[in-house]
């Protein structure tokens, strides 16, 4: 029996499904969800967001916001998240190489948090286009934009 999954930003729906698992990055770790699931309502950082359905696996950047599960749906709202297919991977590369270079040369005025998170955005990013969004299959992405 598989679990509603919405994937919300501000400006966007950006995927609605079904799934048999949710893996999110958690503030104190990555969270597992299945179907049936107690109902929880925790922070998300920026990560991966994997989502399996049957041999299939579709991976979304988010850059952080929040998870609420239901026994019967979870709703992400992301702060942004993207698709593999709409990361363009040398741009994010660029980004990540930026950053990591202020923070190689960091100056009294560097944010060094917002430089941190900067990377982290970066690196997931990449990772998930890397990864090539959804492997094994290509679960449909109904209720898209």
């Amino acid at each position: 029996m598989p679990i509603k999954v919405s994937v919300v930003t501000a400006e966007q729906r950006i995927l609605e499904d079904e799934f048999d698992m949710v893996i999110a990055p958690g503030l104190e770790g990555v969270l597992g969800i299945l179907p049936r699931h107690s109902p929880l309502l925790t922070a998300l950082q920026a990560g991966e967001l994997r989502l399996k359905r049957g041999g299939a696996e579709t991976a979304l950047a988010i850059t952080g916001g929040f998870l609420e599960v239901r026994p019967d749906q979870v709703t992400v709202l992301a702060d942004a998240a993207e698709r593999a297919e709409d990361i363009n991977l040398a741009r994010a590369e660029e980004a990540m190489k930026r950053a990591q270079e202020r923070l190689a040369h960091r100056t009294e005025d560097l944010d060094l948090e917002r430089a941190v998170a900067a990377i982290r955005r970066a690196q997931v990013r990449v990772k998930v286009v890397r990864r090539g969004g959804t492997r094994s299959g290509s679960p449909s992405m109904q209720g898209q934009g």
